[in-house]
């Protein structure tokens, strides 16, 4: 397991922070029938059973977008990836089809309100560090482009940032061919919960990703 250092940044903003880590091998596919059943049944019951004004209030939602404004980041503009996901259900707007890794993380995101990165953990180069976003830092955001991170909380490896809660980037990013995963679980609110969203990602990540060689750190 590489290791993981929370900033004094991130540590005076969320002094309750922890984060569930997740590594291990896996195999990607780029469509699992049965996972998709339990996407679709959580979409059904998702959308009959939340209002859009709802999801903010989520707790893990709820925190992180706490976090974004005691930094200066507006999470109206910014908004963390459990929060974007949640509202295109309520929407009605279908969710994107990735491939299985993605879409599981997905799932797990949706069902906990965390924003989870999950990065293909050969490309990531050292350990990570924790901090805060700084103005013109650069950051190719999967599918969106350059991202303006000032104020995002990001893990940075030796090359550069690697993550945020609202997107991860596209150096470090899972794709068909990647076989070593690390999931970040990250609780801005809190410890409660964590090891909930640890067991029922493991559940998906055996079913659907075959994964073994499992290490798994609460920080």
């Amino acid at each position: 397991m590489r290791n993981i250092i929370i900033s004094d940044q991130i540590a005076s903003v969320c002094p309750e922070f922890h984060v569930a880590a997740i590594a291990c091998e896996v195999r990607n596919s780029s469509f699992d029938a049965g996972l998709w059943e339990e996407i679709d049944t959580f979409y059904t019951y998702f959308s009959s059973s939340h209002k859009m004004g709802e999801i903010n209030q989520r707790p893990a939602i709820y925190a992180t977008r706490q976090v974004y404004k005691k930094l200066g980041k507006d999470p109206n503009r910014y908004r963390p990836s459990a929060e974007a996901l949640c509202r295109r259900i309520v929407k009605g707007q279908e969710l994107y089809r990735i491939d299985t890794l993605v879409d599981l993380i997905n799932l797990i995101s949706l069902k906990t309100g965390y924003s989870i990165g999950g990065f293909d953990n050969s490309k990531i180069q050292g350990n990570l560090i924790l901090g805060v976003g700084k103005a013109g830092e650069q950051f190719e955001a999967i599918g969106r482009g350059p991202l303006n991170i000032e104020g995002l909380p990001v893990y940075r490896d030796q090359v550069g940032g690697i993550g945020t809660p609202s997107s991860d980037e596209e150096r470090t990013k899972i794709t068909s061919h990647t076989t070593h995963l690390l999931m970040l679980i990250n609780g801005y609110s809190g410890k409660e919960g964590l090891q909930d969203a640890v067991d029922y990602s493991m559940e998906l990540l055996k079913k659907y990703g075959q994964a073994q060689n499992i290490e798994i750190e609460l920080i």
